[in-house]
């Protein structure tokens, strides 16, 4: 069974079983989560977790596709209204806060530990996070190209750059557990450099 032909069949202990999942894979990471330890954490059977998601790869997925879901629906959307400067500055701020959060580091260790073998988890992290941000603030840009705030012919790789922009220095000291909490100053910092960098590459010349 893929993780694509796989139905999930809802019920009232969904919810309890994907935020037990979620505890339980950040916890202990994918290849040390079993069935068992996440169906005592979510307070059910293991045939009830079975009925919802018959292997932990699905659950996985759509442990994390609900989450980010969940993060982005929660998020103020860019308006086409809002000029470039103020929704950079938004973008950059919610990007930020996701990178730096628990959640993404033990996502994005589990991804780097285990989407050699398992190419599913590698993909549902990619399509549900990174280019889900991206084409979100794709479209944002789309509309500013089209207004002509901003002069952007790629606006695909335009949203690649500022993302990397908004992870400078703070995802490597991230990942290398070199550095684990930014100060609002250094945060600050980041921001302001990102907008800038960004804007004197393609803000619309007057």
């Amino acid at each position: 069974m893929t993780l694509q032909s796989a139905a999930i069949r809802q019920g009232r202990k969904y919810d309890q079983v994907l935020e037990g999942a979620r505890e339980v894979f950040m916890e202990m990471g994918y290849a040390r989560a079993s069935v068992d330890r996440i169906a005592q954490v979510s307070g059910v059977s293991k045939a009830t977790l079975y009925s919802y998601f018959p292997e932990k790869r699905l659950l996985f997925t759509e442990m994390y596709r609900t989450e980010i879901l969940r993060l982005a629906d929660s998020a103020v959307e860019l308006s086409p209204d809002t000029p470039p400067e103020v929704a950079l500055r938004e973008a950059a701020r919610r990007i930020i806060d996701y990178v730096t959060s628990d959640f993404a580091l033990a996502m994005y260790r589990i991804c780097v530990a285990e989407s050699a073998r398992f190419p599913e988890i590698g993909r549902a992290f990619y399509e549900n996070g990174p280019e889900l941000g991206r084409a979100r603030l794709g479209a944002y840009l789309d509309a500013m190209q089209a207004r002509g705030a901003l002069e952007i012919e790629d606006t695909a790789l335009a949203a690649d750059q500022f993302f990397q922009l908004c992870q400078t220095t703070i995802s490597d000291r991230l990942i290398c557990g070199v550095q684990m909490q930014f100060s609002e100053g250094e945060i600050t910092r980041i921001i302001d450099g990102a907008i800038s960098v960004f804007l004197a590459r393609y803000a619309a010349k007057t």
